[in-house]
């Protein structure tokens, strides 16, 4: 089966590529170091990977090393709860808008009904984005005024949704981390007020990450899990970076299921993250 990684990591492999030019049965271990810094995976990481690999390294050793990174536990346990509410966190750039797109549509193909809550009302343009996708993908919005209390939209969208029986909430947030005292009482109080309109929510908190960021992506996460505590991370971008390998420094460094990749623009563009196939898709151009 083709392994969809291979297309989203493209840059990635091609970057690869100059550092081995040609596949083989095995490689030598310093080659193999080089390749994955190239990657952008963080020194240290890399050191401790190929402590245990030797001089000379095959793919199964090397899948073995790689993978052993995923192989922790996360705290994050699923909801059958009905509306699921999931609010999406990161950056301004990061992807936010788009990212919300891609899981409204996969939500829709599943037949489930979706409801949007516009709750970045620091800025108008991502009201405005999110509105558009909301038209596009013929789903009910909640939104507010620029400059209006986040909070409002959180309550009225999951009032909205208990009263109409939807299944799914995916509330935007804002991402100003150089204000980030604000954010944190903003966002603390959007997760309170969740809370309050409807029982254990919300029901999962999703970071959304640059991939073009490469490893500096995990201070962003860093803050924002100190802020509120994270359930997970969806990836943007990684399509466009030869940075694909800081997805091994993410996971190393904050523990926490990486649930999606997005691979595109458009809403379709979303694939579930699979260890395996994403190391294959690294180990398949560097091994015979």
């Amino acid at each position: 089966m083709f392994n969809i990684f291979k297309k989203v990591l493209g840059k990635t492999t091609d970057a690869i590529k100059d550092v081995a030019p040609s596949k083989r049965k095995e490689i030598p271990k310093d080659e193999f170091e080089d390749i994955l810094l190239e990657a952008d995976v963080q020194y240290e990481l890399v050191e401790r990977l190929l402590e245990s690999l030797p001089n000379k390294v095959n793919r199964i050793q090397a899948f073995n090393s790689l993978i052993s990174i995923f192989q922790y536990e996360s705290d994050f346990k699923e909801s059958d709860a009905k509306p699921f509410v999931e609010m999406i966190i990161g950056v301004n750039g990061a992807g936010k808008t788009t990212t919300i797109s891609k899981l409204t549509y996969k939500y829709q193909q599943e037949g489930k009904k979706v409801m949007l809550g516009a709750g970045d009302t620091f800025r108008a343009a991502a009201i405005e984005q999110l509105t558009r996708w909301a038209k596009k993908l013929d789903v009910p919005i909640i939104s507010t005024q620029q400059g209006h209390d986040p909070s409002a939209v959180v309550y009225d969208a999951i009032e909205s949704a208990k009263a109409k029986g939807f299944d799914n909430i995916i509330i935007d947030t804002a991402g100003r981390l150089h204000t980030q005292t604000n954010l944190s009482e903003e966002l603390k109080k959007m997760i309170r007020v969740a809370g309050k309109a409807l029982d254990g929510a919300p029901h999962r908190k999703m970071l959304v990450l640059d991939g073009t960021q490469g490893s500096s992506s995990i201070n962003q996460a860093k803050a924002f899990n100190e802020m509120i505590g994270i359930d997970g991370i969806i990836i943007t971008k990684l399509d466009g970076t030869a940075k694909g390998g800081s997805v091994l420094s993410i996971a190393n460094e904050l523990k926490m299921p990486i649930f999606y990749i997005g691979t595109g623009e458009q809403p379709k563009d979303l694939i579930k993250f699979k260890a395996n196939a994403y190391i294959n898709g690294i180990l398949d151009e560097i091994f015979i």
